[in-house]
């Protein structure tokens, strides 16, 4: 196959027929008309104690943990399947839940997960590897992306559809009241209460009434329709606020490609320049959770609003053009991709970043040199590297300012841009959704507001559940605890 230097060069030697060069389209402008909606009467759905918006990883976790404790439990997810990012977006690398010593800091939920998906669904280093500074061990897992700065953490990658199945056994297991293909659309508010939420299917518009709503919907939607202030900057120093379609090649050989990039760095180099060359936006593989399939985490495109949908269509659409261009690249250049296919496009767009909900209190960059332990603490995050200790997250973080009845939780807890960079990652999500499911069903079991319920009582239920909080606070919450029974 001779060489190529442009993107729809590359993919022509595909047979792939391409209908731009990749650019942005030009928009056309929107009318500015506005059409009055006529007030209309919509039946209520259900009645529940605790209704949660959005099914991805802090949702899934937000529900089993409410059901956990008695509560009852409604679900509304949008696609046809649970996970959000890390099954439908194809987030199938979990970053770290071990803290830089080797220890799990996500557990709990996180940890329920992992000791029940099928030994063959995980790709990553045992228990014994976790925490090791071994050179050897080190290097090999730094290309399996589960070491990082010389250590060895539990950051595995997954099979998707096990994890799909497996989130929906633990929800319907619950009695949770499942959902799917429905799209809460706004709040329902009086006297500033959250008390539930409307939605749109096939069925059209229909409502639900809570007694606390948990909103994990990623963008924190219901929040921001109940009026809610939110932050939206951005560390323009990370990736966080690049959006992508993911994708994922089959009949590869990602030892073979290992290999190469081991040996052969300046090949490497070479072959990684050709490729944004060629393509300007341009990814190497990461390994899957089988070495016959590589995983795209890109192309990573900047620029973008992930809460507009004309940006949301236009990243599709540039990205289905450039995973195009990547099979052909890798097809042609690329050792261990020359059978290369495209086995799967993520069916949900890779969104990062939108906003973050202003809370009663959140994770700022100055806590990461303070060490602060929150005396609300409901978990506990690997820090971005060695030299920075755990970082405690607070409940306060999950309260939203000026509504109640309503928590929120997932990657728009409130927290600053820097803070951000690893808390919008599926294991944080796990982390503050069990803490915002438990509570949840405390609030509603109460008659309490979220925002007046003791954290002791809810770091307690966390223990119970299996959650990691820092010593000191698993030591006060013990004292509750031993004083409750």
């Amino acid at each position: 196959m001779k060489p190529a230097d442009s993107i729809n060069e590359v993919s022509n030697t595909m047979g792939l027929e391409i209908y731009s060069d990749g650019a942005p389209r030009q928009r056309r402008q929107r009318p500015s008309l506005k059409y009055a909606e006529a007030a209309r009467e919509i039946p209520v759905f259900s009645q529940t104690d605790v209704l949660v918006i959005g099914g991805g990883p802090s949702g899934t976790s937000a529900a089993v943990a409410a059901a956990k404790l008695g509560a009852d439990v409604t679900l509304v997810e949008r696609y046809n399947h649970l996970g959000g990012l890390s099954t439908g977006g194809l987030v199938i690398w979990i970053d770290r839940m071990t803290d830089w010593h080797g220890k799990q800091v996500i557990a709990g939920f996180a940890e329920e997960l992992f000791d029940r998906l099928p030994r063959e669904a995980i790709m990553g280093p045992g228990k014994g590897e976790w925490g090791s500074r071994d050179a050897a061990v080190a290097d090999y897992w730094s290309y399996r992306s589960a070491a990082f700065q010389g250590v060895v953490t539990w950051s595995p990658t997954i099979d998707p559809e096990a994890l799909k199945s497996l989130s929906m056994a633990m929800v319907l297991e619950r009695k949770v009241r499942l959902l799917l293909h429905a799209w809460a659309v706004q709040p329902i508010i009086k006297d500033g209460v959250m008390c539930g939420a409307i939605f749109e299917s096939k069925e059209g518009r229909q409502a639900i009434f809570a007694k606390v709503v948990v909103d994990t919907t990623g963008d924190a939607d219901l929040i921001a329709r109940a009026g809610v202030d939110a932050e939206t900057d951005i560390d323009t120093t990370d990736i966080h606020h690049c959006i992508n379609t993911a994708f994922m090649l089959a009949g590869v050989d990602m030892e073979r490609w290992t290999e190469f990039r081991r040996t052969d760095k300046q090949g490497f180099a070479d072959f990684m320049n050709r490729g944004r060359e060629t393509l300007q936006f341009f990814e190497k593989p990461f390994f899957s959770w089988r070495s016959d399939i590589a995983l795209f985490m890109g192309p990573r495109l900047s620029g973008y609003s992930a809460i507009d949908v004309e940006d949301l269509t236009e990243v599709e659409i540039r990205s289905r053009h450039l995973m195009n261009g990547h099979l052909a690249f890798y097809r042609a250049r690329a050792p261990g991709f020359e059978k290369a296919y495209l086995i799967l496009s993520a069916p949900q767009t890779g969104v990062r970043h939108s906003r973050r909900f202003v809370a009663h209190n959140k994770v700022t960059r100055g806590q990461w040199d303070e060490g602060k332990v929150w005396d609300d603490e409901i978990g506990v995050s690997a820090s971005p590297a060695p030299k920075w200790p755990n970082i405690s997250v607070p409940y306060a973080s999950l309260v939203p300012v000026g509504v109640e009845g309503v928590l929120g939780a997932g990657r728009h807890v409130a927290c600053d841009a820097s803070s951000h960079t690893f808390l919008r990652e599926v294991p944080q999500c796990w982390m503050t959704g069990q803490a915002a499911g438990v509570a949840a069903a405390l609030a509603a079991g109460s008659g309490q507001f979220p925002r007046d319920l003791d954290p002791r009582l809810i770091q307690r239920e966390l223990l119970k559940q299996g959650a990691y909080l820092s010593p000191s606070i698993q030591s006060r919450a013990g004292l509750v605890f031993a004083e409750a029974k």
